[in-house]
């Protein structure tokens, strides 16, 4: 058997996150928000030599029914031989879409396969006598199934992300430790210029994260598909759409905050740029240290923790330039009412507290994705609670992917 001989037989879904319960500052009404999935696209393949080799053998296997709306096109490659040439087409004769592995594994359709539709496979093959080898398979997908696992991706076309903006896909309920390996065969990223990368799954299964060895390079494309639609598992569950966007990465913008003087520097491009005091949480309610993300802002909301068990931390408060940095509500925002001890007490309920001046700097500069560092805080950062892919180093992230990851990280799987 040859190294094409892999094909429909992968698995894998999407879905969303639980908040983790942190004291501190907590939206009323936050939600998660997630690209839609694409429709099908379709294109004719090159032309190639006629047969004149033995035919191969296709997967999905000729007369094969109910397979997944996201079975790929392998075959089984005499030594020596390579891929020259892969057609699907639909009964009408329509070809579909498609790119092959960077390994050779298999052929991928660039959208999801339509449910309860019969298609016709060929795959050509060049052999290293000049002969070539040619393969076909009609197979039927399966229908619609009734229980699917809910998906999101945090990434949406034509934006501008700082260069800690993670690709982060998400699960509901999370994908079982025996399938991540497969589900992660189907997560696509490219970037322009190349930069190797991992993906590392959190332990409960609901989200993945994926990112370089060190953070993006400034203008970087981002091109991202999260290939899920129909993908079974082994929990009777299957994928509910697939997933896709394109983004760019922004200039270099980073905030470090230290506990023992209670100031952020902030860095543009590597560059000291401003120096701004803080409160931070205080022994109660500390603030994470760790390296965490600029999720979502928003330069007016409310903060409403009334169902905190604590009654001293209870309270409904406007907030302006609110920056979220952890689904368990830390912020950076505006605080008008502890300008007075910024710079030398903690008094905050987990936030990063700055003058109103200062947050409104900070708001009209900060993307989505840039970093900010915490140290020298009472509390560290609890995985999963944010985007907290860059709170680990790579050796430790690395060790999250379902899949082995070579020296320095792993190139674009298509």
């Amino acid at each position: 058997m040859g190294r094409f001989a892999r094909a429909g037989a992968l698995v894998g879904t999407l879905g969303l996150v639980a908040s983790l319960a942190l004291s501190g500052c907590r939206e009323e009404g936050s939600a998660a928000e997630f690209v839609p999935g694409p429709s099908t696209s379709e294109a004719v393949a090159p032309d190639t030599p006629p047969s004149s080799g033995p035919p191969l053998a296709v997967s999905p296997a000729d007369g094969a029914k109910n397979r997944p709306v996201s079975a790929e096109i392998g075959a089984e490659l005499p030594d020596g031989s390579t891929v020259s040439k892969v057609s699907l087409t639909t009964a009408n004769g329509k070809e579909v879409k498609g790119k092959l592995r960077t390994d050779g594994s298999s052929w991928v359709p660039s959208a999801p396969l339509k449910w309860s539709t019969e298609y016709t496979a060929t795959v050509t093959a060049s052999r290293p006598d000049g002969s070539v080898s040619e393969g076909t398979s009609t197979f039927t997908t399966m229908a619609k199934p009734g229980s699917m696992i809910t998906s999101g991706l945090y990434l949406f076309d034509d934006r501008t992300y700082g260069v800690a903006m993670p690709v982060v896909a998400e699960f509901h309920p999370g994908i079982p430790k025996k399938d991540r390996a497969a589900v992660q065969k189907r997560m696509f990223v490219q970037t322009d210029p190349p930069q190797p990368g991992a993906w590392h799954w959190v332990s409960n299964g609901t989200q993945a994260f994926y990112r370089a060895p060190e953070y993006w390079k400034a203008g970087t494309k981002l091109s991202v598909r999260i290939a899920l639609a129909g993908i079974p598992l082994s929990n009777g569950r299957f994928g509910n759409v697939d997933r896709s966007a394109t983004a760019k990465i922004g200039s270099a913008f980073e905030m470090k905050v230290d506990n023992a003087d209670k100031q952020m520097r902030v860095y543009e491009d590597g560059n000291l740029i401003k120096t701004l005091p803080v409160s931070l949480g205080k022994k109660k309610t500390p603030s994470s240290s760790g390296t965490l993300v600029v999720m979502e802002k928003k330069e007016a909301t409310v903060f409403d923790t009334m169902d905190d068990p604590d009654p001293e931390n209870r309270y409904v408060t406007d907030i302006q330039f609110a920056q979220r940095l952890t689904w368990g509500g830390e912020y950076i925002h505006a605080a008008p009412w502890s300008e007075h001890v910024q710079g030398r007490q903690n008094v905050s309920h987990g936030c990063v507290n700055v003058s109103l001046a200062n947050a409104r700097w900070l708001f009209e500069r900060t993307k989505v994705g840039d970093p900010i560092t915490i140290k020298g805080t009472e509390r560290k950062l609890a995985a999963g609670n944010g985007w907290t892919a860059w709170d680990l180093s790579w050796s430790e992230f690395v060790k999250g992917s379902a899949l082995p990851v070579p020296d320095g990280g792993a190139g674009a799987a298509l």
